[in-house]
């Protein structure tokens, strides 16, 4: 066996993230593990990767003991770590941030065309070509993630762990990822794989452990299990199947017409768009990333200020009104990126859930602390939020978790209208069935929901409507009771639509 864990228990106070886990990892094997928010396979693997130090419990690579005291160590270890958020400089090359902490060099000085040498070399061995000389700030996510893979080879890694690999690429990047693994596992290299996706993990795993609630439930062999049986060992029950209700399409809550925003270039970000969303349906926006869909996002909600067009909700226009203004009209919004816009991460889980109710829990200026408590205790239990207190900062909660959160506070202004922004980035099957539940709940309730989500299966099970953006347009609408996943991968490509 490459590498065992060994009864490894790790505890933060009164609460234990993992106890006594016992993980293995052959040569050339591809490992899944799974489990819900807060299970504690991120902090298994920080411990493997020298962040954390366990509690109790052995690290055995090749039959010996090993002391991983830090990132530094693990490296030396060939242990290599590709975290869910990229740790690239965007304005480095792509050449630059694979040789980092190990440039060439020509006399004193950094061997840019070494670096690039190498780059491209890497990049041949392993079936994943790169352009050495480009700048990853303009590099696609799944590029960007190409490059972090190529820079933990280049560190020599045997053992890769990737968490949550796949979180914001398009389908088709996760196509192309899950073969390249494939690819570097058949040449030796052995692979950790932490996700939500189970399809995907099926996919590509050779076997695949699972954790709740920091203990192992089992360890399966790929091809003796299925997602309904994965499930099952991670939330200790068989999910609920949600149908959606036949849609009553109601008044118009929000309208935008022949929105335009101009890019720093001769390309508009957004050209003409229209469309509109009623009472009682859930829209669907999908699109390839950097088609339109966040600057769309920033405009409806007042980020961005349109060069072009109206926005109009609830019959008032918004258009390059001020957020508190928007939101006052009866907007709540569920943003794509929770660390960028979702939550301040230095702030409690009660101050983070706060934001937005301020007004309906305070007399006479004055916060009532009892009454905050009480509302975001029931969101914490409602849709099960895995928080030591109510006082833990955002940043130590899991991404998932953080997630959920987010969710319940929007979900709970109870406004007419909803932006749902990627709702279930980075949560487990569980929470996802409960997000779900919730957002076609208030959608039965007359709510008015714009879904943006780069999941095409959550598109087809949410929506009323389909609108697909290529290249800041929307490039065609499907009823969503008829569309196929064909159909828009064709229109995200830029194609028209066939059927």
């Amino acid at each position: 066996m490459l590498l065992q864990m060994d009864s490894i228990t790790k505890s933060y106070g009164s609460v234990t993230a993992n106890s006594n886990v016992h993980f293995s990892l052959r040569k050339g094997e591809i490992h899944a593990l799974v489990g819900e928010n807060g299970a504690g396979k991120t902090t298994l693997m920080r411990i493997l990767y020298g962040m954390e130090s366990p509690t109790s419990g052995e690290i055995q690579l090749n039959g010996k003991p090993v002391s991983l005291g830090s990132p530094a160590d693990a490296i030396k270890h060939k242990i290599g770590m590709v975290h869910q958020h990229f740790m690239l400089f965007p304005t480095f090359t792509i050449a630059e941030n694979i040789v980092i902490g190990r440039e060439p060099s020509k006399g004193v000085g950094f061997d840019r065309k070494a670096a690039a040498a190498e780059t491209e070399r890497l990049g041949k061995q392993y079936g994943m070509l790169v352009d050495p000389w480009k700048k990853v700030a303009e590099c696609s996510l799944g590029m960007q993630q190409r490059v972090e893979i190529l820079k933990v080879l280049h560190q020599g890694a045997e053992v890769i762990i990737l968490d949550e690999p796949t979180g914001v690429l398009t389908p088709l990047e996760v196509k192309e990822l899950l073969i390249a693994i494939k690819g570097l596992a058949a040449q030796g290299k052995s692979f950790i794989l932490i996700s939500h996706k189970l399809q995907e993990i099926m996919e590509v795993a050779d076997r695949i452990t699972v954790l709740r609630d920091g203990k192992v439930t089992g360890t399966v062999e790929a091809k003796d299990t299925n997602v309904e049986d994965l499930s099952r060992l991670m939330v200790g029950r068989d999910l609920v199947h949600i149908s959606r209700n036949e849609t009553n399409r109601g008044k118009l809550v929000l309208e935008v017409s022949n929105l335009s925003v101009n890019g720093a270039g001769a390309k508009a970000l957004l050209r003409e768009i229209s469309f509109d969303v009623a009472e009682g349906e859930i829209v669907g926006i999908a699109g390839i990333s950097g088609n339109g869909q966040s600057e769309l996002i920033q405009s409806i909600s007042g980020l961005l200020k349109p060069d072009k067009g109206m926005i109009k909700l609830l019959d008032h226009d918004v258009t390059g009104a001020p957020v508190g203004a928007i939101r006052a009209c009866g907007l709540a919004h569920i943003p794509e990126d929770r660390y960028q816009w979702g939550v301040a991460k230095d702030a409690t889980v009660t101050e983070n859930g706060l934001m937005g109710h301020a007004r309906k829990h305070q007399k006479y200026g004055v916060l009532s602390g009892s009454g905050i408590r009480r509302m975001v205790g029931e969101w914490v239990t409602r849709f099960g939020i895995k928080t030591g207190s109510l006082s833990t900062k955002a940043q130590f909660l899991s991404g998932g978790n953080l997630q959920k959160l987010i969710v319940a506070r929007e979900l709970a202004q109870k406004t007419p209208f909803l932006i749902a922004a990627e709702p279930t980035r980075g949560v487990d099957v569980g929470a996802m069935e409960i997000i779900h539940g919730e957002l076609l709940n208030k959608r039965d309730e007359r709510g008015a929901i714009l879904l943006i989500s780069s999941e095409l299966t959550e598109i087809l099970k949410l929506s009323d409507r389909i609108l697909v953006m290529y290249e800041g347009q929307i490039a065609g609408e499907l009823d969503a009771s008829s569309a196929t996943e064909e159909q828009i991968s064709l229109l995200m490509a830029g194609g028209k639509a066939v059927g």
